[in-house]
């Protein structure tokens, strides 16, 4: 039963064909800012690559698969970071793939205080598996196949406040909404999402540190969502914690660092909400590799 539920649910819309684009979750957001602040882009100076992947709701056939894969830097000698973003997010018969560069501009305070501006820009695809395309009452409609089978562009925006113990950003990374009707019955929708996300650092000796942080979602037309999670890292190169979506899911991760440059992490999440007796839980999987250059801008090595 719980195999056939999103096929079924997604077949229950097709008759007035209401899709919703949103960027996915994330349980190990913390390490994954780029994909929705441009202002992330070269915070550290470091140039990073990163990727993830996340498997929600396993044993739900048609459940979201994200991959995501985000590079940034900062430009040596310069206030500027840029960086490349993509993401693929599978949902059902829908597959969306989202390519966006970043940049960003940081203007230094007093007292090692840092704002950093981004702007995101880049283009969105939106389209369907060919079992539905083939499906007898799909074929030779037109519509589907320009809704779903062209790239969109977009923009979106970033601001990340920091010092050295702690960060604040706010970000919209796609500012248009898209809505496609017709006399007949069909609509898509892109809709609006905004993101509030922040953290503090506490050492509570050079072998322990505690990072409490949080991620919270605001979406036009949908109930806003909110993370907290507390993180501690030990010996500088173990990372674990807790974390929580309101009405959601609970889950835990652990990460390492496996050297200065090389970091991975794995984490589970158990579902809380109606969905939670058809599915095992959701994984995710994330590495992430930093280079020796450029020069470093700050020494919030563990903050962000």
């Amino acid at each position: 039963m719980k195999k056939l539920l999103i096929p079924y649910l997604f077949l229950l819309m097709l008759p007035s064909f209401l899709f919703s684009q949103q960027l996915p979750q994330f349980t190990q957001y913390m390490f994954n800012t780029i994909t929705i602040n441009p202002a992330y882009a070269g915070v550290k100076g470091k140039m990073n690559i990163s990727f993830l992947n996340r498997n929600q709701w396993i044993g739900v056939k048609g459940a979201p698969v994200t991959q995501t894969l985000a590079v940034h830097s900062g430009i040596p000698r310069s206030k500027v970071g840029v960086g490349l973003s993509l993401i693929h997010d599978k949902l059902g018969y829908e597959n969306n793939t989202f390519l966006y560069a970043d940049f960003s501009y940081t203007i230094d305070f007093k007292w090692d205080y840092k704002l950093s501006f981004g702007l995101k820009a880049g283009l969105n695809k939106y389209g369907l598996e060919d079992e539905l395309l083939t499906n007898p009452d799909a074929i030779g409609d037109q519509y589907l196949d320009r809704i779903f089978n062209e790239w969109k562009p977009n923009l979106g925006l970033g601001f990340f406040y920091r010092n050295e113990v702690w960060f604040l950003g706010l970000s919209a990374p796609r500012l248009f909404e898209f809505k496609n009707t017709t006399d007949i019955q069909y609509v898509s929708i892109e809709r609006v999402s905004y993101y509030l996300n922040g953290g503090y650092l506490l050492e509570f000796n050079p072998q322990l540190h505690f990072k409490p942080t949080f991620l919270v979602k605001f979406t036009n037309g949908a109930p806003p969502s909110f993370d907290v999670t507390a993180n501690f890292l030990f010996n500088e190169k173990f990372w674990t914690g807790v974390s929580y979506r309101l009405g959601d899911a609970l889950g835990g991760y652990f990460s390492i660092q496996a050297s200065d440059n090389l970091q991975f992490g794995y984490a589970y999440e158990f579902v809380t909400s109606d969905i939670s007796p058809y599915t095992s839980g959701s994984h995710e999987m994330f590495i992430s590799y930093e280079f020796n250059f450029p020069k470093p801008r700050c020494k919030c090595k563990h903050l962000h």
